[in-house]
């Protein structure tokens, strides 16, 4: 007795559901400029390790017991290989009912809720790639009621994960409802700038609310939300890039958040020097220089992965390796701003703290800041509260962390590169400079009345100036011992490789520790 006809009837319907929503839909999501689900997929992860979990599951109807039609269920799940480590990875199939699923289908596990809890419980890193549009308003016809949004747990499986393991996320279309909600439960998420889009609800929705006209495009695309609102973390040129980008992330984190970042050969010797770096900082204190060449010139290779690159520009958060080393980078940028911390920026700062201390990634901070951005508008944009909570997290960081003091540190932004409660790393060039408020600000508040009376104010104040400028002098305090060293900027690579040799001895003993503060959407 044999099963080769059940065996050849589960080969057809498996030929079926790779079929999706058939090749009129499919050729639509060509024609848009997209891939479809199997495609992402497939660009993803390592070639021939994708194994689908729940292949056969979807609508079918029968006639004498036969099967005479079958929809998949619109979201393609399994596990899957990255990099050679074992990953869920899941994404919805738009062309099945716009990658929406069917009212109440929460209240079971359904194929997401199965692989979100297999990822707790083998700690798998995941991959989501979302092109769906939530609950469909016309699928409750099919229960014959409508149900409460707080019956199911539908995020409360993701809230868990990222406390434990990498959730990447590439939303891939038009991302709204509750996969938008979905979408922000991530470590890092990344869309294609002309043909995804992210909205509570959409264009018709919002028409009818409030009677506006508006564009998928006004409405959430990247524009809006990687340059505006910074919902969104990264854009992308297209799906291909997005997808590269989620891989590029993925290389610096490790699988969990108990174990320690993946260190990776990288051929740039240790010890490496680049002249470059004895001209970068303008003796013009008032001119600015490029904190990306800077960068360049010290980590591996030159190579650096930028997190927000276009959200909260003041500052520079990345992720990048020395000496093979993973780890995590906050820098001023003196282009934008003049590098004051503004709202976005310490929104952007706060938000990566969080990820590299859960992720056991150490942070170097190179440090070039006047101060918290002032005037109205930085006030009205509550940019004292965004500022502190920033600060909240930085002075609860439990991975180890170094600040090099490039140009100017002062006042509360100041305090935020470095914790006084714990060894607290500095090393500074000589081109540094800091205090409680600039001398020029505070000679004009402190000093006002006698450069007022003085025979020539201008005078006055640049000699009160040049009196206190020498005293702030970075060698006096290298004298003092508050600055734990005064280096050479061309050596600045070495010292750092020996500051991440040191915390990487630290790092699995952190792992064994209770785990740090989480990451907050």
């Amino acid at each position: 007795m044999s099963w080769e006809q059940e065996v050849l009837e589960l080969q057809r319907r498996r030929a079926l559901s790779l079929r999706m929503g058939g090749e009129e839909r499919v050729d639509r999501q060509h024609r848009e400029g997209k891939l479809t689900v199997r495609e992402r997929i497939d660009a993803l992860v390592d070639p021939g390790t994708f194994r689908e979990l729940g292949q056969l599951a979807g609508s079918a109807l029968y006639e004498d017991e036969e099967l005479t039609s079958f929809t998949p269920y619109p979201l393609v799940s399994g596990l899957a290989r990255v990099d050679g480590r074992q990953v869920a990875v899941w994404g919805n199939d738009f062309t099945v009912r716009g990658g929406s699923g069917r009212a109440g289908e929460a209240a079971s596990k359904g194929k997401t809720g199965f692989l979100e809890e297999l990822a707790s419980e083998h700690d798998l890193p995941v991959f989501q790639l979302l092109d769906g549009a939530g609950a469909n308003v016309e699928a409750i016809n099919s229960m014959g009621f409508t149900y409460l949004p707080n019956s199911y747990p539908i995020f409360t499986r993701l809230a868990q994960l990222l406390n434990r393991v990498p959730v990447l996320t590439a939303l891939m279309g038009n991302v709204a409802g509750g996969v938008a909600g979905q979408s922000m439960m991530s470590h890092f998420t990344v869309m294609p700038k002309n043909t995804a889009t992210l909205f509570a609800a959409g264009p018709p929705v919002v028409k009818r609310a409030l009677g506006h006209e508006i564009t998928k495009e006004e409405l959430g695309g990247s524009q809006v939300h990687v340059h505006e609102s910074g919902a969104v973390d990264n854009e992308a040129e297209d799906e291909a890039d997005a997808l590269r980008q989620l891989r590029a992330v993925f290389s610096y984190l490790p699988d969990t958040a108990s174990d320690v970042p993946p260190i990776k050969a990288s051929g740039d010797p240790a010890d490496r020097t680049a002249e470059e770096l004895l001209t970068i900082v303008p003796r013009n204190r008032a001119r600015p220089y490029s904190m990306h060449r800077l960068i360049e010139l010290v980590v591996d290779n030159g190579e650096m992965f930028e997190i927000q690159p276009h959200f909260g520009r003041c500052l520079i958060t990345s992720l990048t390796r020395i000496n093979g080393m993973p780890m995590g980078i906050v820098a001023n940028n003196p282009r934008v701003i003049g590098g004051a911390l503004d709202a976005d920026g310490a929104r952007k700062l706060e938000h990566f703290l969080e990820l590299c201390d859960l992720f056991l990634l150490p942070i170097v901070f190179f440090v070039d800041v006047p101060g918290f951005m002032v005037g109205k508008q930085a006030e009205a944009a509550g940019t004292i509260r965004q500022g502190m909570r920033a600060l909240w997290v930085s002075q609860n960081l439990r991975v180890p962390t170094m600040a090099v003091h490039i140009r100017k540190c002062y006042g509360m932004a100041g305090n935020l590169t470095g914790n006084p409660r714990r060894s607290n790393y500095r090393i500074a060039w000589p081109s540094g400079e800091w205090g409680s408020i600039p001398i020029e600000g505070g000679v004009d508040a402190a000093f006002r009345r006698e450069i007022a009376n003085a025979p020539d104010p201008a005078a006055k104040r640049a000699e009160i100036e040049a009196r206190f400028r020498s005293i702030a002098s970075p060698f006096r305090t290298g004298e003092a011992f508050a600055v734990e060293d005064i280096i050479d900027p061309r050596e600045t690579r070495r010292y750092l490789a020996e500051f991440l040799e040191l915390a990487y001895r630290a790092l699995p003993r952190l792992a064994r520790e209770p785990r740090g503060m989480g990451v907050r959407p």
